[in-house]
């Protein structure tokens, strides 16, 4: 039977292959096309989630991260986080990604559940935190990315489902799925009209 800790590592690790699943085949226009008025792109979200990784597992527990990220920076500029440069590749957002994982997983295992920290970017009141509350925050975060590149993805090229061989979608074909959406826009049009 795995101890809690081990089933918070578990639910972390399933989210950020899911996270990056959502890259496999694309190319480098396509990982960083902002596909929202916000400018939300899939190489963007995986930058974003790697330097939470970074901070929340490194700076919070004073074991400060062995790479620089400017984008973080006080005077960096607003949302640096959430793209990739042209220079910074699929490949190296990628790398930087596990790099990141790697670091907050020693941390992870170098620390007990109840091991405090200090978010110094939290208000003061609540910047004082435990490993565990740290592992569950960054569970949430990372489900809230993956979530967000999920409808990317399927808005770039239609690709749909948790993982690698696994859906989690009913095995309809192409035009089955164009009758369901017609259907579910049907019912919206209905349901304005009432």
């Amino acid at each position: 039977m795995p101890d809690e800790k081990d089933t918070l590592k578990r639910y972390l690790q399933a989210q950020r292959d899911a996270l990056l699943w959502k890259l496999d085949g694309l190319g480098e226009r396509d990982a960083r096309w902002p596909m929202t008025p916000t400018g939300t792109n899939l190489l963007g979200l995986v930058k974003h989630v790697g330097s939470m990784e970074y901070d929340y597992f490194g700076l919070v527990f004073d074991r400060p991260k062995p790479e620089p990220m400017p984008w973080l920076d006080d005077d960096a500029e607003a949302n640096a986080d959430l793209w990739a440069t042209a220079d910074q590749s699929i490949e190296w957002v990628v790398g930087f990604y596990r790099r990141a994982t790697a670091h907050a997983d020693a941390t992870i295992d170098a620390l007990a559940l109840d091991d405090t920290g200090s978010v110094p970017w939290w208000p003061e009141e609540g910047r004082q935190v435990t490993l565990h509350q740290i592992l569950v925050h960054m569970i949430a975060e990372t489900a809230r990315h993956a979530g967000h590149a999920d409808i990317v993805r399927e808005t770039i090229d239609g690709a749909a489902g948790l993982r690698d061989g696994v859906s989690n979608l009913p095995d309809q074909n192409a035009q089955w799925w164009a009758d369901y959406v017609e259907r579910l826009k049907r019912t919206a049009e209905e349901a304005a009209r009432d």
